[in-house]
């Protein structure tokens, strides 16, 4: 009984935690069809861990020997509404850091995120997170079904809509084909579907979402060819109209971005478009014969 309560007192102590990004006194909801995101002199660096543990840990926790370090360092760029961004880069670069910033997983260090010039900590995290609709390399399944897994975006969504949200993500003919359709369970992180499967039923989510504003985080990394294919294809028609940010390791995925950002030790050492930035012969230019020389970028 004694060491079940001690247990009950850690679960009791990590629910009053107060998480670190709460809404300010006067927040407003964002209401936006076309979002325009400015970064301006952002700057950030990851919370150490004695700023975010439990109380009851810290007697027994070892301190930090290595310093979190910036990650992101005074950057600036524009997001011109319903355009494509597209965000490269060495691995640890901080691509994925911009993302999570946007979302307000975490609030800068130092500078200003704004949509339609207001900064970001202005609007109620409820209607920012709404806004955004978000496609990782590893996209979270839950044990259950399709069905579920897709209603999880939008609960009221109708048949109709879920049909068509599936035409769209490339999926519903594979989802046709299953004994149990859309009641299919898909088992725990969707261990019973591939990898392309899993990407497309996640774009599917997405499009019942609408989302004004839409990341893709490496969200064809670990598929072979035929799968990359067809989730590019589901891709395509996911970013039409929207604002859209697509963090990517292969080039072929970005190519045809609005501009694209190239992102180095957490600063950003090239901007441009494909042509442009191969022309310089900088980062991206080495990236491109390095993908061009292994057949990755046609």
């Amino acid at each position: 009984v004694m060491t079940a309560l001690v247990s009950f007192e850690r679960v009791f102590e990590l629910l009053d935690l107060q998480p670190m990004v709460i809404d300010s006194p006067n927040a407003k909801d964002l209401i936006s069809d076309k979002p325009e995101i400015r970064f301006t002199e952002v700057s950030f660096s990851y919370p150490k861990a004695e700023d975010i543990s439990l109380a009851s840990l810290e007697t027994i926790a070892k301190p930090e020997l290595i310093p979190s370090g910036e990650v992101l360092k005074s950057i600036s760029f524009n997001v011109t509404p319903g355009t494509l961004t597209g965000i490269v880069g060495p691995s640890g670069a901080g691509k994925s850091t911009i993302s999570s910033l946007i979302a307000r997983l975490y609030d800068v260090t130092a500078g200003g995120i704004f949509i339609n010039n207001v900064d970001i900590r202005n609007y109620t995290i409820k209607s920012l997170r709404k806004a955004i609709g978000v496609v990782t390399q590893d996209s979270h399944m839950f044990h259950d079904s399709i069905l579920v897994n897709l209603k999880y975006a939008k609960s009221d969504a109708t048949a109709m809509e879920i049909e068509a949200a599936c035409k769209s993500a490339r999926i519903w003919d594979f989802i046709q084909s299953l004994p149990n359709g859309l009641d299919t369970v898909v088992g725990e992180r969707g261990h019973r579907l591939s990898g392309g499967e899993k990407q497309r039923l996640a774009i599917a989510r997405l499009l019942l979402k609408q989302p004004s504003l839409v990341i893709l985080d490496e969200a064809t990394a670990h598929l072979d060819s035929e799968n990359e294919a067809m989730v590019q294809a589901a891709l395509k028609e996911a970013l039409v109209g929207r604002t859209s940010i697509v963090i990517a390791h292969r080039l072929s995925t970005i190519a045809h971005a609005d501009q694209i950002l190239v992102i180095d030790n957490g600063e950003i050492v090239e901007q441009g478009k494909h042509e442009q930035l191969v022309e310089k012969r900088g980062l991206y230019f080495d990236l491109f014969e390095r993908q061009n020389l292994q057949g990755e970028l046609i």
